[in-house]
């Protein structure tokens, strides 16, 4: 005998559908496009300002900070590039300060999406200028920003909504990092475990089309991947799973000290007697004796980062590199200057791991300098799957999954388990808003009516009086207890329903005795089905400021099977939280 299904109510689908989906998409692939060619701007200006300010030449080819060419000036010209961001902060737009990211959350979170124009030109500019100078950062945090900019300037000259908005912003902010990195899928990633809040198909189509729009751009503009082409092994035996857990626990706790340093630093220069304006300038000058003692700790570091992964650097210079790179970057970026975290991340993690392997009977020192640096990015940031994917991305060193993930994974376990807040939501939490980087499916979100309604719908006959049900009332009658009565027919067939509301109207005239409930209710009522998401009822619930919903048959829409009111919400509510907290019987106590 054939088993019977049952028909899928045509409200039912797996994801929230809307066509402005293709809208959206359309415009995001314009922003990726445009945020290629700002990463492609942004990236010329970084070379041609190292090559002039610290090379002494006219030359916008790929730069480097490690040789520089200016002597002593070096404890000058940080400086001096502090100062012009500093001026550029104060009298053009502050939200160029820093790394940028904390001001998308914010404008995210309170600001509906909204960036300031200027941000989309000040923002690469004051970048650019910093990283030129010797500031010790990578060009990827400002055009996050700048693409995220682009997006929501973009997305303001349409009439869309804020969550519209908000994935513009986001999907410029990934366009511009695979145009970087040509690593679209850690980017999508990226923008959903740092700035999107959701997994839907309404911003993971268009955030996900703008990245590969940048990332085929970028093979025109910028040239083809991998970033870091570094040969290192195919893939690791299983002895390596311990030392990978080993790193990315010392990063967890490395990215922990980073984050308490740069926090640290910036409550020292809030205390400083001088305008905020001034701090890079002091930062500047960290920067430059850093730069005396440890070159390759200036600038982008994108070839330090490359010397990393072949295994290049000794171990003295390993450990100079580290201390020299972690001060001076957290010093800068606690002054207020512009520029990124995730290439001094990759460097820092990157020494760290090769440092390491000097203690290890497997792998390379390019092998653990790619563990630490995915374990650094991915702790520091709570990204891990990002993380993972990024190290993947840039090296095509597909063999080392296994190892990458379980690095990123001890150090992310690391950060969350001692650190209430990252490096990017430490600012945001210090300006009074709260960001929950958890993301999961609302239990009520996949309930239906029938599974939180009463299916003994609180009714009383259309022929009593007014006066009649208040003597009920008053006398503490069960079935009475909802703060709404359907009112039924003698066959308990559904005529409308009675609040308390319509019931104090009717006695506050004195008419109670003559009035019934069928005159005093609101006849028609707004109703609810069973098979209907939970969802789709509380929101014609707070649409019509009504408290509680008659539940019907679908194929007989008088006939009464429920009543939903916001106590049942509550009451599911609760037991799902009973599910995650009451422990369970078993013969092994839980801690």
């Amino acid at each position: 005998m054939a088993e019977s299904v049952s028909p899928v109510p045509s409200g039912h689908a797996d994801f929230t559908r809307d066509r402005r989906v293709l809208v959206l998409t359309l415009l995001a692939v314009v922003t990726g496009a445009a945020s290629t060619v700002l990463a492609k701007a942004l990236l010329w200006l970084i070379n041609a300002l190292t090559n002039l300010c610290l090379n002494l030449r006219f030359d916008s080819s790929p730069a480097t900070a490690a040789h520089y060419r200016i002597g002593l000036f070096i404890l000058v010209v940080p400086a001096l590039g502090g100062l012009i961001v500093g001026c550029m902060a104060r009298y053009g737009s502050p939200q160029i300060r820093g790394h940028g990211i904390p001001e998308a959350l914010e404008a995210i979170l309170i600001g509906q999406s909204r960036m300031d124009p200027k941000v989309t030109l000040l923002k690469p500019l004051s970048s650019a200028i910093s990283i030129g100078t010797g500031g010790p950062f990578g060009a990827e945090g400002p055009i996050i920003v700048t693409g995220g900019a682009l997006g929501s300037l973009f997305a303001q000259r349409f009439m869309l909504s804020a969550a519209e908005r908000k994935t513009l912003l986001v999907a410029g902010a990934a366009g511009g990092m695979a145009a970087v990195f040509a690593a679209p899928v850690s980017a999508v990633l990226l923008a959903i475990e740092v700035l999107l809040f959701e997994w839907r198909p309404r911003s993971l189509i268009p955030v996900a089309a703008s990245a590969a729009t940048a990332a085929a751009l970028r093979l025109a503009l910028i040239g083809p991947a991998p970033v870091f082409p570094a040969k290192l092994p195919e893939a690791l035996p299983a002895a390596a799973m311990l030392p990978a857990i080993e790193v990315g626990l010392v990063a967890g706790l490395a990215a922990m000290v980073l984050t308490q340093l740069v926090y640290g630093v910036e409550d020292a220069f809030r205390k400083l007697p001088l305008h905020w304006m001034w701090w890079p300038v002091l930062g500047g000058i960290v920067v430059g004796v850093g730069g005396l003692i440890c070159p390759r700790a200036l600038g982008v570091g994108y070839d330090t980062i490359d010397d990393l992964l072949r295994g290049s650097l000794g171990i003295r210079l390993l450990l100079v590199l580290l201390v020299t790179k972690a001060v001076i970057w957290s010093v800068a970026l606690g002054s207020g200057t512009s520029g990124g975290v995730l290439a001094p991340l990759l460097i820092i993690g990157g020494a760290l791991g090769a440092a390491e392997s000097r203690f290890f009977a497997v792998g390379t020192s390019g092998t653990w300098a790619l563990v630490g640096m995915a374990a650094a990015m991915g702790g520091t940031l709570r990204a891990p799957l990002t993380a993972v994917l990024f190290a993947l991305e840039a090296t095509h060193a597909a063999g080392f999954l296994p190892v990458l993930l379980v690095g990123c994974t001890a150090a992310y376990a690391v950060t969350v388990i001692l650190m209430p807040h990252s490096i990017l939501t430490e600012k945001v939490a210090r300006r009074g808003l709260h960001l929950s980087m958890e993301y999961g499916v609302d239990p009520l979100g996949r309930a239906l009516v029938h599974d939180v309604m009463d299916s003994d719908p609180p009714m009383v006959r259309a022929s009593v009086t007014v006066a009649e049900l208040a003597s009920r009332l008053a006398g503490g009658d069960p079935a009475l207890s909802r703060a709404g009565l359907s009112v039924v027919d003698d066959d308990d067939r559904l005529l409308g329903i009675l609040t308390r509301r319509d019931l104090f109207r009717v006695l506050g005239t004195g008419r109670a005795e003559e009035v019934t409930v069928l005159d005093a209710c609101t006849r028609d009522p707004e109703v609810a089905y069973p098979d209907e998401r939970l969802p789709d009822a509380l929101a014609r619930m707070m649409a019509r400021d009504i408290g509680r919903l008659p539940v019907v048959s679908r194929d007989d829409p008088r006939r009464l099977v429920g009543y939903l009111g916001r106590a049942n919400v509550i009451a599911a509510r609760q037991q799902f939280l009973a599910e995650e907290t009451v422990p369970g019987q078993g013969w092994i106590r839980r801690p």
